[in-house]
């Protein structure tokens, strides 16, 4: 469930979501046009508790997606300082390991900046880690070569290296760390029946509040598609800005 709601786009779940409050909203006043001549009490104010329940999961939702989104926004920022750190310590050593690792630096860097400039599936994505993994092994060769010729910034040089592979590590799980299937569920389903116990008071007082309602359902819709954006970072309109990266990058080639 959880991998089928994060290839979704946003807005089509949004979209959906919307279609089904509006029907909910069709059937509560159904319902509450049917208890009226039946001479049902009127019904208690359940509605309130459903709306001040939402609005609670609202703001503790988006508040979770925006925490997830700023640490993603961090992760690239500390991947960024550890890549061009070890891209100065490589600057110091010998030939022809200085070239050869600076190439291998600038190539990871610039893998880094393509996989966040398009949407990547499971797939594509296991075979960037394979990539990462190689270019890994080669700069830790490459470094083994320095250290074996006696370079006198060994402990920056590995510092530097070992930096670079635990931000990957955090900056992967940063993109992973997504909204529980279970939280979102319970979202949708609090919006459902909000809309549907609102509908059922509309029809038992016969007081129906069509732009009201369609207002309050836009804007539920809209609160929920912002922090499923906020929380697919792999698509969407909000993304995690790449500058430190493109920055790194404009530098490296000069």
């Amino acid at each position: 469930m959880a991998q089928i709601i994060g290839q979704l786009d946003a807005g089509v779940i949004a979209l959906t979501l919307a279609l089904l409050m509006l029907l909910a909203w069709g059937i509560g006043t159904w319902m509450g046009r049917r208890l009226r001549p039946m001479g049902t009490t009127k019904p208690s104010k359940f509605d309130d508790a459903s709306m001040a329940l939402l609005g609670l999961l609202l703001a503790f939702t988006f508040g979770i997606s925006m925490s997830k989104h700023d640490q993603r926004r961090l992760s690239v920022v500390a991947d960024s300082n550890a890549i061009g750190d070890f891209y100065t310590c490589a600057t110091l050593l010998k030939e022809p390991t200085r070239t050869k690792l600076q190439a291998v630096i600038r190539e990871y860097a610039t893998l880094r900046l393509d996989l966040s400039h398009r949407p990547i599936d499971n797939f594509a994505l296991e075979s960037a880690l394979v990539r990462f993994q190689q270019m890994h092994d080669r700069m830790t060769e490459l470094v083994g070569q320095a250290l074996t010729d006696g370079t006198p910034i060994a402990v920056s040089l590995t510092n530097t290296l070992n930096a670079v592979t635990s931000n990957q590590a955090a900056r992967l799980a940063a993109i992973r760390d997504r909204l529980p299937t279970s939280i979102v569920m319970l979202l949708f389903v609090s919006a459902i029946v909000t809309t549907l116990l609102i509908g059922r008071e509309q029809g038992f007082t016969q007081g129906s509040e069509v732009v009201g309602t369609w207002c309050f359902i836009l804007l539920v819709t809209a609160a929920i598609y912002v922090t499923l954006d906020l929380n697919n970072p792999e698509r969407g309109f909000i993304t995690v800005s790449q500058e430190p990266i493109e920055r790194l990058l404009s530098s490296m080639s000069k």
